[in-house]
């Protein structure tokens, strides 16, 4: 597991030390097993800095959820660009491969066990509402640019990308809850409609 992400290498306040040392626990402990203990463990500075800015686990958890989600919009702006049928690749690998922290297991994990409370906690199920049209606004605007490009078919950009965002909660889902290993497979017959449904043949453009 990497001990860091990117924009936690260097901290530039105290509510980034502290959202860094929630990372590192959440990847550790997961959601049913963090504590405040656990997250002052991993701080450098006094544990009562935590308290006078949270009060308990969900709050610095939700916290650390926006901070990720900002970062994420923040390092993923929405724009067109060359090659949309390359990068449909990327995407492919992001979903079904591991390295990095959208796909570490541990990180994976946590995150599997957070969604599982927004069952019944309205405040994660907000959350993952916004993360999910994130996500999908995001692979909607790379099939409209792929079939501006011409690569891609005439499909429907919003109705795609909502497969995408629920094979990605699904694969991410099976890697971290099942010893079954199906995602080989499913990763060949998504190819498979990729190349046959998404795609755009050469001789389409005659």
């Amino acid at each position: 597991m990497n001990d860091s992400v990117s924009f936690f290498e260097e901290p530039e306040d105290t509510r980034e030390e502290i959202l860094k040392a929630t990372y590192e626990a959440f990847c550790e402990h997961g959601y049913s097993d963090i504590t405040i203990q656990k997250i002052s463990d991993k701080f450098p500075k006094s544990k009562s800095l935590l308290y006078h800015h949270y009060d308990g686990k969900d709050e610095l958890l939700l916290d650390f959820l926006e901070f990720m989600l900002s970062q994420a919009e923040e390092q993923f702006p929405l724009r067109t660009g060359e090659g949309a049928d390359e990068h449909i690749e990327l995407v492919l690998d992001t979903m079904f491969l591991s390295g990095g922290i959208l796909t570490d297991e541990d990180f994976s994990r946590a995150m599997v066990e957070l969604r599982a409370e927004a069952a019944h906690d309205e405040r994660y199920r907000e959350y993952f509402t916004r993360t999910d049209r994130f996500t999908s606004r995001h692979v909607e605007y790379l099939i409209r640019s792929g079939i501006e490009q011409g690569v891609f078919q005439e499909v429907d950009p919003e109705e795609t990308a909502a497969m995408f965002q629920v094979m990605f909660v699904g694969t991410a889902t099976q890697k971290v809850t099942s010893n079954e290993s199906v995602l080989e497979a499913c990763r060949s017959e998504f190819e498979r409609y990729i190349r046959n449904c998404l795609l755009r043949d050469d001789t389409d453009a005659d």
